[in-house]
């Protein structure tokens, strides 16, 4: 007579997997169509906002800080200074990244005062969807 143990053992056998050619192809045709499925999950959820910085924010490198916050967020978009003193920000990306931008921008860089970061929404602007820059 068998334990419960050997009993469930007796169950169970050992299978050999072989690696054919066959099998490499559909698991590289199923992990191609799942890197496809989440690239377009996350570019689907792109949004736009504008920042408008107050305080001591031109002459102290704000825009090139906010551009090297921007790369390293993979957002798009420009900074600009604007006339009245005040630097504008316009980003597009995920909503959690652009998030994170303003964060950075109500701490400003070293040598800045930041006193107010007021923040709208956007609509997307085709013409500033590949990388981040700085405009006059």
């Amino acid at each position: 007579m068998l334990s419960a143990r050997q009993e469930a053992a007796s169950k169970f056998r050992p299978v050999k997997l072989t690696a054919s050619p066959k099998n490499r192809s559909v698991a590289m045709n199923a992990a191609a169509r799942l890197s496809v499925t989440i690239y377009r999950f996350v570019s689907e959820h792109k949004q736009a906002k504008r920042y408008f910085v107050s305080g001591n924010v031109q002459g102290v490198g704000f825009r090139y800080f906010t551009q090297r916050a921007a790369e390293r967020l993979q957002l798009n978009g420009y900074t600009r200074n604007l006339p009245d003193g005040r630097v504008e920000v316009y980003a597009i990306g995920p909503a959690d990244q652009l998030a994170k931008l303003r964060s950075v921008l109500d701490r400003g860089p070293w040598g800045a005062t930041v006193s107010e970061v007021k923040e709208e929404h956007a609509a997307i602007d085709s013409n500033h969807e590949s990388g981040f820059v700085i405009t006059c």
